[in-house]
């Protein structure tokens, strides 16, 4: 952290605050401030014009410096160290301490006690005693509190922030209460993201007129004063003036709505417009009550009330269609610029970017006036804008770490759901893919192996099979020679053949228990399909199990052994002629 030694409040400190993103100003940008808003936040810092500060603004101020003053030796009994404001900066960001130790790894943060605060301290108090020590008391503080002292941890880089708030009448403490505050990894990135989009936004932000508040132009009186009296009989009555007077005020009243001072003054004459119908009725209902031959004036305050009433209806209606069109437009302007935001985006994300929803219509309801939509859907713009990027790096980040492994594409069919994950999350995935395929193709290759290996000592063993068959041939023929010829004696040759057959016989035997094993140990590969399209015609694993063959399942597929095919020929064969044979 970069020290500047400012005092606060002093010009130069105000310049130094309009060349950084301050972390008193951190709650604003982020949307969450009470004093202020994001658009305001950009034009001050766009034009370098702030609010005048009134003399009970400044009061205001002046009397937090002083119980902040006040404080500290609190705060420093409290850490067991010295404390020192301080001014510092890091990059673009600033901020000012209230105290900070000398080693730097605690900072003090001071704020006047009010009932928001007294609400959080009251669910602090709920917690455990241990707990109120540490982090998850702070978290308990209202947002804009915790996004300033993250800013500080974030410029000074400290470990933790002592939170104090109290309450004085002079210089005698009424109360005080305090936690601690650790840093937030979530919130942290929001604010670094933030002022991100901040710098964007303020860097093609055009600076509007600064308005005065609205208010209503007050209704103007009529030229003149509707008069009617009746005692029996119509006494007097200025309607002959009074008539084209209101019907003329009537027709000058503006409908066409465009300004926010327009809205106000249609509000305002809707009302005024209202009010004088109910009036002239009341006069109506008056003279009705009386005597006397009043027709001609009671139908002329007729005509005028209905066209008060009407012109009154007319604006109200006005008023809040053209409020409501006004809603949409910037709700529909917000809805695009957000969408060409993504487009933008997909240009380096290979068009995987999700589709990001702005909560445009929560943020306006209830909301009246023109100027504080634009701000909230703005800074929910600004939102959602953030949220984006943070998407489209970590699809960035996500799709370079795919292609290190280009080799491997094949296992990753479903990159555009993967590049979406977290990077940890991604990368540890894609290790775990590439690894269980390293490990099926070392199993399926040594499975090769062993099969070969089967396969040869196979052949070996069968060779040794054919020669022992042969020799027994030769040597049961040589014994049936023997035998022609008398040479030796019936008994002995008797023996030799018993011998012969039994060497026969077990090298048979040997040769079927490898074969057995070597069938048992290679997993089955030769789908029902296969079989069915080498015999030409369709065949079934039940029909299959009813001529001695098991299938093996696998998930839906029925796998039989390579080996066995030339077995199921065979016994289809004997099948057929059995049939025909019965047929």
């Amino acid at each position: 952290m970069k020290t500047h030694n400012l005092v606060q409040g002093s010009p130069e400190w105000h310049a130094h605050r309009s060349t950084h993103f301050n972390a008193s100003d951190a709650p604003a940008m982020m949307g969450c401030s009470t004093y202020k808003t994001r658009t305001e936040l950009l034009h001050e810092l766009k034009t370098g014009i702030v609010p005048t500060v009134d003399s009970a603004t400044q009061f205001r101020f002046d009397e937090g410096h002083r119980i902040e003053a006040l404080a500290r030796p609190l705060a420093e009994e409290i850490i067991g160290e010295d404390l020192y404001p301080v001014v510092g900066s890091e990059g673009e960001l600033s901020a000012s301490f209230d105290g900070l130790t000398m080693d730097e790894d605690m900072a003090f943060e001071h704020k006047t006690l009010n009932e928001e605060l007294r609400k959080a301290f009251a669910e602090i108090d709920t917690m455990a005693p241990e707990y109120r020590e540490t982090v998850s008391a702070g978290a308990c503080l209202p947002k804009p509190y915790r996004v300033q002292m993250e800013q500080q941890l974030i410029v000074s880089g400290a470990e933790s922030v002592l939170f104090m708030a109290s309450t004085w009448k002079g210089d005698t403490l009424i109360e005080e209460r305090h936690c601690w505050y650790e840093s937030d990894k979530e919130l942290r990135a929001e604010i670094i993201a933030g002022w991100k989009q901040f710098a964007q936004d303020l860097a093609t932000y055009v600076p509007q007129e600064v308005a005065a508040p609205v208010v209503a132009q007050a209704a103007e009186n009529l030229p003149i004063v509707f008069d009617m009296r009746v005692e029996g009989k119509l006494v007097s009555c200025n309607i002959e003036q009074y008539k084209p007077a209101a019907l003329a005020y009537i027709e000058a009243i503006n409908i066409e709505l465009t300004t926010d001072q327009h809205f106000a003054n249609a509000d305002a004459d809707a009302k005024f417009c209202r009010s004088s119908a109910d009036k002239l009725n009341l006069a109506i209902e008056q003279a009705l009550g009386q005597m006397g031959d009043i027709n001609t004036a009671l139908n002329a305050v007729r005509e005028i009330a209905a066209a008060f009433d009407a012109k009154g209806l007319l604006l109200e209606k006005r008023v809040k269609s053209e409020k409501e069109n006004r809603r949409i437009k910037i709700v529909n302007d917000a809805t695009e610029e957000l969408r060409l935001h993504v487009v933008t985006l997909n240009g380096r994300t290979r068009n995987w970017m999700p589709q990001v929803q702005g909560k445009f219509q929560e943020v306006v309801r209830g909301l009246k006036s023109v100027d504080s939509m634009r701000d909230k859907v703005a800074t929910e713009l600004a939102r959602c804008k953030i949220e984006a990027n943070a998407i489209a790096d970590r699809i960035q980040y996500n799709a370079e770490t795919l292609d290190e492994a280009v080799e491997f594409a094949f296992l990753f069919r479903d990159s555009a759901q993967i590049v979406l994950k977290e990077s940890e999350d991604c990368r540890a995935l894609i290790k775990s893919r590439i690894a269980d395929h390293k490990a099926a193709e070392a199993a399926k290759e040594e499975a090769q192996r062993e099969r070969i290996r089967q396969e040869e000592e196979a052949k070996a063993r069968k060779k040794v099979l054919d020669e022992t068959l042969a020799a027994n041939v030769k040597a049961q023929a040589a014994i049936t020679e023997a035998r022609k010829a008398d040479a030796m004696p019936a008994p002995l040759l008797d023996e030799l053949s018993k011998v012969g057959n039994f060497l026969a016989s077990d090298a048979i035997a040997d040769h079927a228990i490898q074969k057995a094993s070597i069938k048992a140990a290679t997993p089955p590969t030769l789908a029902l399909g296969a079989i069915s399209e080498r015999l030409g015609f369709n065949v079934t694993s039940a029909f299959l199990a009813t001529l001695g063959f098991e299938a093996t399942t696998v998930k839906a597929a029925k796998l039989f052994h390579d080996s066995d095919f030339p077995l199921i020929c065979r016994a289809l064969i004997e099948h057929i002629e059995s049939v025909c044979e019965t047929a």
